[in-house]
């Protein structure tokens, strides 16, 4: 992955582009901008997230104005709009979650790792969010930790905090 500050200026690589290439030929012609979730998908794969600069990047390519761009990964989560840690612990701040201590969770993920909602730790290794529902209501609280997503329920902070320690390990 490769590492990029929020104004550098960007350049994607032959291969990325290739792949850019292969996945607009799906569309029909005049409807490439149907090609910018994957290629976000791509772009944030390669950087780590999706900078104002790789952005517009996309926008040239796809011959879209960078607004457009900008409302799609501003609306879906799955997109990182600055810099995160190599874990991204991410916990569903939903009601069912809320009811049974998902606040609290996510106040001892502050604690434990010193850094607020979208911050980065000082070893790069973590950052935590709060998102919207990850279909577990009957388990929470729950969070997944990318990047493979993997889902921990019915969480303690004991339980956090030895995902954490596991993770640091590794």
């Amino acid at each position: 992955m490769l590492k990029v500050e929020e104004t550098q200026p960007v350049e994607f690589s032959s291969a990325l582009l290739a792949k850019f290439d292969e996945i607009v030929k799906r569309y029909p012609e005049g409807k490439q901008k149907s090609a910018l979730l994957p290629l976000l998908h791509l772009v944030q794969a390669e950087y780590g997230w999706t900078s104002v600069p790789a952005m517009d990047k996309v926008a040239e390519y796809l011959k879209i104005q960078s607004i457009e761009v900008y409302e799609v990964a501003s609306f879906y989560t799955m997109y990182f709009l600055q810099p995160k840690g190599k874990y991204v612990l991410e916990v569903c701040r939903t009601g069912p979650c809320c009811l049974v201590g998902a606040e609290k969770i996510m106040d001892h993920i502050e604690q434990k790792l010193g850094v607020k909602e979208g911050e980065v730790t000082a070893d790069g290794l973590f950052s935590w969010r709060g998102v919207e529902c990850l279909a577990a209501c009957g388990f929470g609280p729950v969070l997944q930790i990318g990047p493979e997503y993997t889902f921990y329920e019915n969480l303690t902070e004991q339980s956090v905090d030895q995902l954490i320690d596991d993770l640091r390990k590794k």
